[in-house]
C-alpha cells in the first residue's frame, strides 16, 4: 500500500501556524484587557479611599487646605478613571478583533482539515479499488493456469488412451 500524501499539506501547515499566531495575539489582547481592568479597579479603590479620607477631614478639625487637596485628588482620580475607561474600551475592541481573527483562521484550518480527510477517504477508496483489481487479476491468472493445466492433463490423458 502506497503512503498517503496530501498535496495541500503545506497550506494546512501554514493555516496551523497562522492559527497559533492568532491564538497568541488573542491571549495578549486578553492579558491587556485584564491589565486595563485591574488599573480601573485600583483607581476606583483610590477614589473610595479619597472619599473616606474626605469624610474624615470634614468631620474632624477643619483643615481647608487638606479638604481642597482631597477634592483635587478625587477630581484627578475621576479624570484618570475616564481615561482608563477609554483604555478598557480600546482593549476590549482589540480583544474582539483578535477573537474575530482567531475564529476566521480556525475556520480556514478546519476547512483544510476536512479537505484533507476527504482526500484521505478518496485515497483509501482508490487503494481498495486497486487492491481489488490486483486480487481479481491474480484470481483470473490462477484460474487461467488451472484451466490450462486441466486442458494439458486432458490432452495427455487422451494421448495415453490412443
Amino acid at each position: 500500500m502506497a503512503r498517503f500524501h496530501y498535496r495541500m499539506q503545506s497550506i494546512l501547515d501554514i493555516k496551523e501556524k497562522l492559527e497559533s499566531r492568532a491564538k497568541q495575539q488573542f491571549q495578549a489582547a486578553q492579558a491587556k484587557l485584564d491589565e486595563e481592568n485591574e488599573k480601573m479597579r485600583v483607581l476606583h479603590e483610590k477614589k473610595k479611599e479619597y472619599i473616606l479620607n474626605g469624610h474624615e477631614l470634614l468631620t474632624s478639625k477643619i483643615d481647608v487646605r487638606a479638604i481642597k487637596e482631597n477634592k483635587n485628588a478625587i477630581k484627578f482620580v475621576e479624570e484618570s478613571i475616564k481615561h482608563q475607561q477609554v483604555a478598557v474600551v480600546v482593549a476590549s475592541k482589540g480583544l474582539e478583533k483578535a477573537r474575530t481573527a482567531l475564529q476566521e483562521v480556525m475556520q480556514e484550518r478546519k476547512t483544510h482539515e476536512k479537505l484533507k480527510e476527504k482526500a484521505f477517504d478518496e485515497y483509501l477508496l482508490e487503494e481498495g479499488r486497486r487492491e481489488s483489481k490486483e486480487i481479481d487479476e491474480l484470481v483470473s491468472y490462477r484460474h487461467g493456469q488451472k484451466v490450462f493445466q486441466d486442458d494439458e492433463f486432458a490432452q495427455d490423458d487422451n494421448r495415453n488412451k490412443k
